[in-house]
């Protein structure tokens, strides 16, 4: 099981990675909201997913658009497109279940998002692929524990088929940078 105080440490990262110039302005109150990023109860694992993907789809067609490296548009489109079908799987599987996912981002989600429209050039490739790196553990430890410890089936596998996807992204985001 993926221990708490190692999420708390990702979302510290994250919000680390994506602070300009070292202003942490509201970090440390995004941090707190971040809370326990494992849950093993099904409403909570579809919001955070939820929230995952939507971060990560929001970000990726910022950069798909906005990045001036082919290779870091080529990285986020390719996150498009795979968080756009974990989404779909996702919600089938949770409105299956009775909990129909309604994707809001988290407060540190937003905060990323929010630095990302104002960072351009070579400091937005920058930042979009130092914020990807913490955002896929986050994501990662997020399935691969609910895939272990979850209270729902069909919603333990969708969060094993996430796992090689996202491990996948990690892996990738971390030879971009």
């Amino acid at each position: 099981m993926i221990r708490p105080f190692l999420i708390a440490s990702a979302a510290s990262l994250a919000l680390a990675a994506c602070a300009s110039d070292g202003d942490m302005a509201g970090g440390a109150a995004a941090s707190a909201a971040a809370g326990d990023m494992t849950p093993e109860q099904r409403d909570a694992y579809v919001r955070m997913a939820a929230a995952s993907d939507l971060y990560e789809i929001q970000s990726s067609q910022l950069a798909a658009s906005r990045a001036q490296s082919p290779e870091v548009r080529r990285f986020a489109q390719m996150l498009v497109e795979h968080h756009m079908m974990t989404t779909q799987q996702l919600t089938a599987a949770a409105t299956a279940a009775g909990s129909p996912p309604s994707p809001m981002l988290m407060p540190m989600q937003a905060e990323m998002i929010a630095q990302l429209q104002g960072a351009n050039g070579a400091a937005f490739d920058r930042m979009y692929v130092r914020q990807q790196v913490p955002a896929h553990e986050m994501a990662l430890a997020l399935h691969s524990n609910y895939a272990s410890a979850g209270d729902t089936p069909s919603l333990m596998a969708v969060a094993s088929a996430a796992v090689p996807i996202v491990r996948q992204h990690l892996e990738q985001a971390r030879a971009l940078r």
